[in-house]
């Protein structure tokens, strides 16, 4: 299966640009948007012309934020949001066969003191979350935009960032967490230490034509389906929002 994740900053405003249009290309089995920043009633119609049988959403409560959305061409038991108070739109579960699929918007914590304890108790509630279904001896898939550059690698100014939400060390001890719980960041296990990869470049200063960017979106897996892995990727070479899809090859 090929499986893709793409934060589009606005759904309307990707199709406007005809930015999906590379998907009809690929033989793709699942792909995640974050960021749809769309209700039902304003998806733009060129959605439903792209080669997915299924599309799934979650939309936040409040119009043009947030949001998530799944296209994808295999049947699955879709849920929302089971481990926090999700009026953002940030999570849709997808359950097939033993393996549950997340796509994820991770909450940015960049605003304010309030908005990064939000940020981190969303981090803890997931990791429960995980914990009682890796008990349930379920196989994870996490995608998404997780807000959050890992390493120093991870991000072009490491040190001018280290007070930056999105380079806390609390934020990244929470995915120290997440690999000590036996999940696997796809990318790194695939390309090991390359460097000058990253996921998302601010619109400003000509970030990625400079390539100043971030790996804040991810694929990760848990330990069982480390052996079924066989490729990690960024698309860097496709463009229509500040982020660049990321994805893997996996049989499953």
């Amino acid at each position: 299966m090929k499986l893709l994740s793409w934060n589009v900053n606005g759904l309307r405003a990707i199709c406007d640009k005809n930015a999906l249009d590379w998907i009809n290309e690929e033989k793709i089995d699942f792909i995640g948007f974050q960021e749809i920043k769309a209700h039902e009633d304003k998806f733009p119609k060129k959605i439903y012309e792209y080669p997915f049988k299924y599309i799934y959403s979650n939309s936040a409560k409040r119009p043009g934020y947030s949001g998530v959305m799944s296209l994808c061409n295999f049947e699955c038991e879709v849920k929302k949001c089971e481990f926090f108070d999700d009026d953002e739109g940030r999570v849709l579960e997808h359950r097939f066969n033993n393996i549950v699929l997340f796509n994820i918007y991770f909450p940015n914590g960049q605003k304010d003191e309030e908005r990064l304890n939000f940020k981190m108790k969303f981090y803890k509630d997931f990791l429960i979350y995980l914990e009682k279904l890796l008990n349930e001896k379920k196989e994870i898939i996490i995608c998404g935009d997780v807000n959050t550059a890992h390493k120093e690698i991870d991000l072009t100014h490491p040190k001018a960032n280290s007070n930056t939400s999105g380079f806390l060390p609390i934020e990244r001890a929470w995915i120290d967490d997440l690999l000590n719980m036996g999940f696997i960041d796809t990318f790194r296990e695939i390309n090991g230490d390359v460097k000058e990869r990253y996921s998302w470049w601010s619109y400003r200063m000509k970030a990625r034509e400079r390539n100043v960017g971030w790996r804040i979106d991810y694929f990760f897996i848990s330990a069982g389906l480390k052996n079924k892995l066989k490729n990690a990727f960024i698309r860097d070479d496709v463009f229509g929002s500040d982020h660049a899809p990321v994805g893997i090859e996996i049989d499953i």
